[in-house]
């Protein structure tokens, strides 16, 4: 990567149309394929990684990295950098690779220099995962193909090479990740694009999950032939092959396939669904709590209804001189003897834990606050609920009652025992002699 590096990887600009600047070039890995027959006679690929260089302009440009494999994309209908507007350089990561039309040999609408075709695969990924775009990228040759499967006998490509491409079809996703709660309504996106008029393809969207796989739809444009539901035949005449899902349940987690075949190329697009609800979180006790010294309670957490699993549960407490104060305040203590439940499973496929421990009532805890913070994967923060601890000394009410309590109690036994005495004499004095 060092001639990357040297220019810090910035990219050159040029204008593009309606004014918004376009990337020029991309530094991207390419990686090679070496298949061979290995001792046992099976067929096996070596994957070899090559610094490469994507760049945009004409035939006979001549390229950015004169030392480096360069895939000059060329004019076409399709343009990939219509995908990156907006984007910045850092934030994109390129891959390539060679695609493979294993004995199948059909010749591209789009006439060329050139009989024969070579194809390569090029991926664009954004790093904060907002899109993924794959182009499938056209180089022509005059080498015919040999009758086996194209990946026996790939054509070398030299490390100074440069291989004049065109874009001859894309498929687009803005939603390559798709965080969902249940009963909510979801579109995942698909675009696709060829670089000739009504081409012969067809469409189709996988679900899978958990060794699962099912179909959910598919269309020919050729038959008109369709199955299943979810995309709009409207929109997808326009290139847009998004799946509507209505109402999000348990059961529609998983990964989606929408995939484009147009003879040779084949493309898909992988987007992931994933099913979160936040944690309900509430206390056994309200925001102030009053106990007498040495009283004892048992505080109990709950977060209720969260998915997936896991959730953290965390008691803290913090003295009364800090509270309020954000700067130069101690750190609230985390407390140590608290226990947890287990995941409790819900009729909604969701879960429940509790957090508890017993707290003892000391006056030098008085004025404390306590906190539970529960942190899951569907909160940005966590969440926190807080009562504070009020410890109150027995009053002397209490300790006058107590002795005039027990003062009647001794009456009462001191009359009963005088009764049961005099009851025993006056037996005594009937016995006869």
């Amino acid at each position: 990567m060092s001639f990357f590096l040297r220019l810090n990887l910035s990219l050159i600009l040029c204008a593009g149309v309606h004014g918004v600047p376009q990337v020029s070039w991309l530094p991207c890995q390419f990686v090679d394929e070496h298949v061979f027959l290995n001792n046992e006679n099976h067929t096996e690929t070596q994957l070899i990684r090559r610094e490469a260089l994507l760049q945009f302009g004409q035939k006979g440009d001549a390229p950015v990295n004169p030392h480096g494999i360069t895939f000059l994309v060329t004019g076409s209908k399709l343009d990939l950098r219509r995908y990156l507007e907006g984007v910045e350089a850092e934030q994109v990561e390129c891959e390539l690779h060679r695609f493979s039309t294993p004995g199948i040999q059909v010749r591209w609408p789009v006439k060329g220099d050139h009989e024969y075709s070579c194809w390569f695969t090029c991926t664009l990924k954004h790093t904060g995962g907002l899109f993924k775009v794959t182009g499938l990228l056209r180089h022509q040759s005059d080498r015919p193909p040999s009758g086996r499967p194209d990946y026996h006998s790939w054509t070398p490509i030299e490390d100074r090479e440069t291989l004049a491409t065109t874009v001859a079809m894309v498929t687009k996703t803005g939603t390559p990740s798709v965080k969902a709660g249940q009963g909510s309504e979801q579109k995942l996106d698909c675009q696709f694009a060829v670089d000739h008029r009504g081409p012969d393809a067809t469409v189709e969207w996988l679900w899978q999950h958990r060794g699962e796989r099912v179909s959910l739809f598919s269309h020919n444009s050729r038959t008109g032939q369709t199955n299943g539901k979810g995309v709009s035949l409207k929109s997808l005449a326009g290139g847009d092959a998004s799946l509507k899902i209505p109402f999000i349940k348990m059961s529609s987690e998983g990964r989606y396939t929408c995939s484009v075949t147009v003879n040779p190329l084949f493309t898909s697009m992988d987007i992931n669904l994933q099913i979160e609800e936040a944690p309900r979180v509430s206390l056994n006790v309200g925001p102030a709590l009053s106990l007498q010294e040495g009283e004892e309670q048992k505080v109990i957490c709950v977060a209720a209804s969260y998915y997936p699993l896991d959730v953290e549960i965390v008691w803290y407490d913090q003295d009364p001189s800090s509270l309020g104060h954000r700067v130069g305040a101690p750190f609230p203590k985390k407390l140590e003897n608290v226990l947890l439940s287990s995941h409790k499973p819900n009729s909604d496929n969701t879960y429940t834990l509790s957090a508890f421990f017993y707290l003892k009532a000391s006056l030098r805890d008085s004025g404390k606050q306590f906190t539970c913070s529960v942190s899951h994967q569907s909160l940005r923060v966590p969440i926190r609920k807080s009562f504070i601890l009020t410890v109150e000394e027995p009053s002397r009410w209490m300790s006058y009652l107590a002795v005039v309590l027990l003062s009647i109690l001794l009456i009462v036994l001191f009359m009963m025992l005088s009764y049961l005495r005099s009851e025993r004499e006056k037996s005594v004095q009937k016995k006869p002699y």
